[in-house]
């Protein structure tokens, strides 16, 4: 399952783009494929992986796996929602709400049957999960309060963008980056720890800035400033050398935590009226997204495909997906701020680098059909 949300989602990526030059069609549209259709359900679906290994529990019932399909499902009508304009996407939102409340609820759970206390990225993977919730649920509240429409809409797009997705992305990466290179970082279970409170206060904030009361996004990216510095701070010191390679997971996943500094300038600037909505919603996915998808799926892809223990053929179908790494994050990382500058040149860029990702994973599905059993 994991490996058909990894490609679904960089087939929605390649789809987003595409839309994103039909002119016809609303922003949301595309916007919504990249990150409902495509994102949505690969976060849960990453998720299900991981809170085992954070709580050193079993693997996942069947009815846990069924619900990043319903995300799915949430994502897609959502996406036809916009392309054929009518009132499905509060039926997706719904579908999706309850996905995510039983997704929360099974996080809960396995935090409570942990073997010893669970790891902290769990909290976070959780909090962002009520992100995902509450940005659902201003959705429905669309329609109770319509006179606030636009603050609701405002509202979500910031939970689901910072909240959602990158409170999970930040989570992960001070615990993917490390396993990428081979050498742990001793202070990534404090950071996490210590972290929590100051990205999910600057998340709210934000949101709630963004929808009523615009002075708040300051102080909400104040707090978000702690976590990205102590950890940028960290991969500085431990890990300087293998973030400037040319190959690798490390400096594309090392390019997505600078986009995602670069976002949280564009939240303000968006806030401030500085920035248009879909230039900032586009930057979010060129210079964020992009580079910490294919770098994660680079490293997990191998993984996923074939779980247990390490062998040649993993090495191989890594070392196809991770050539060029650190240049395929640079120019997702340039693509989207020039992209947020309103340059439409910047898609260009992040669409040769897309086709290039997909075309090295075509070869690591030959090396994969050619595996030596």
């Amino acid at each position: 399952m994991l490996v058909t949300l990894a490609l679904t989602a960089l087939a929605s990526f390649a789809g987003a783009v595409i839309l994103a030059w039909s002119q016809p069609l609303p922003p949301a549209a595309h916007i919504h494929l990249a990150l409902a259709a495509g994102v949505m359900p690969l976060i849960l679906g990453a998720m299900s992986h991981f809170v085992p290994v954070l709580t050193r529990s079993g693997a996942p019932a069947t009815g846990v796996h069924t619900i990043p399909l319903l995300a799915l499902a949430a994502g897609a009508l959502a996406v036809f929602s916009f392309i054929a304009p009518n009132q499905v996407y509060y039926f997706a939102a719904l579908l999706a709400l309850a996905a995510a409340a039983a997704f929360a609820g099974w996080i809960v759970r396995r935090g409570r049957s942990a073997l010893g206390k669970p790891h902290p990225c769990l909290y976070w993977y959780l909090a962002a999960v009520s992100c995902l919730i509450l940005a659902l649920a201003a959705v429905a509240a669309m329609a109770l309060w319509p006179e606030q429409r636009l603050a609701l809409k405002r509202l979500h797009l910031h939970l689901n963008t910072l909240g959602f997705i990158g409170l999970t992305a930040i989570a992960t990466l001070q615990v993917l980056l490390p396993t990428a290179v081979g050498r742990p970082d001793p202070q990534a279970a404090t950071r996490l720890r210590q972290d929590l409170k100051w990205a999910l206060g600057g998340t709210l904030l934000i949101a709630v800035a963004s929808a009523w009361f615009t002075p708040l996004a300051w102080l909400g990216t104040l707090l978000w400033t702690r976590p990205i510095l102590r950890l940028s701070q960290a991969w500085l010191t431990l890990y300087r050398t293998e973030i400037r390679h040319v190959h690798g997971a490390a400096p594309s996943l090392a390019a997505a935590l600078a986009g995602f500094a670069a976002t949280l300038l564009f939240g303000i600037m968006h806030a401030t009226g500085l920035l248009l909505p879909g230039n900032s919603a586009h930057a979010f996915t060129l210079a964020f997204l992009f580079p910490l998808v294919t770098g994660a799926v680079s490293q997990l892809l191998p993984v996923w495909l074939r779980p247990g223990q390490q062998n040649i053929w993993h090495g191989q179908i890594r070392q196809r997906l991770q050539w060029g790494g650190g240049i395929r994050g640079l120019m997702f990382l340039g693509g989207g701020l020039l992209l947020a500058s309103g340059w439409r040149g910047g898609m260009i860029l992040a669409v040769a680098t897309l086709a290039l990702f997909l075309l090295q994973l075509i070869s690591a599905a030959k090396t994969l059909l050619n595996r030596d059993d």
